[in-house]
């Protein structure tokens, strides 16, 4: 995307199996689409060797930086790190379990500019456990129910222009911090474009949605954005 500039946020939490996969395959692809971008990583506190990885990582590439929480702060946090330390014109997440595929995200890149938000929906959700695709398909019609929006996928690898997201304060540290952000700016009159984007099965590990502590966030955000953007009129 020549004069186009992006970072790519890295969210990882005991991915040591996942994460040096996903930076190599992040500059495999990314650097096709574009000259100017970063990998920023940020340890959410693993407890295993994703911390040590990370940090080699960043010194073999000076594309890369590697950030620490120091302790569990939840993928919200994680996220919101990592667009505190970012420094192109878009940012994007890409998770550090290998579950996105670079190649798969290809549609995005075009339209790069054509709206506010270019926000993914999973072209090929069969590839997830039949628990995860019930979870998902709920989780959109209740967010399209409470909030009146309409969009195909709130948890997806979203572009924002970086500067366009900053203006927001998101409070959601749980799975629901891309939801919260895609309501606020959308409710706010930001324009948005939908594309679909292919995933793969998680190589290694097991998914963290179904955690009670990441179920009881979701519930706990759901509840503070009805009251806040439905009732009170505060996006």
């Amino acid at each position: 995307m020549p004069g186009r500039s992006i970072s790519i946020v890295v969210p990882a939490l005991n991915e040591e199996m996942n994460l040096e996969g996903t930076v190599q395959e992040i500059h495999a692809e990314i650097s096709k689409h574009f000259e100017d971008y970063e990998v920023v990583i940020v340890d959410d506190g693993s407890t295993d060797r994703t911390g040590e990885i990370a940090d080699r990582l960043a010194k073999a590439d000076p594309r890369v930086r590697a950030v620490h929480n120091g302790s569990n702060k939840g993928l919200g946090a994680s996220y919101f790190r990592g667009v505190k330390e970012a420094s192109k014109e878009y940012v994007v997440m890409v998770p550090g379990d290998r579950e996105n595929s670079l190649e798969g995200m290809m549609p995005l890149w075009p339209l790069l500019g054509t709206a506010d938000i270019i926000a993914p929906y999973t072209a090929n959700p069969e590839v997830r456990p039949w628990s995860r695709q019930v979870f998902s398909r709920f989780g959109t019609f209740t967010m399209n129910t409470l909030f009146g929006i309409g969009l195909r996928y709130y948890n997806g690898t979203v572009v924002h222009r970086l500067a366009t997201l900053r203006t927001i304060e998101v409070k959601s540290t749980g799975f629901l911090y891309q939801a919260e952000s895609l309501i606020r700016l959308i409710r706010r009159g930001a324009t948005v474009k939908e594309v679909g984007i292919t995933i793969r099965a998680r190589p290694g590990g097991k998914s963290k949605v179904f955690k009670p502590k990441n179920l009881w966030s979701v519930t706990c955000t759901l509840s503070r954005l009805l009251w806040t953007v439905r009732i009170l009129g505060r996006p």
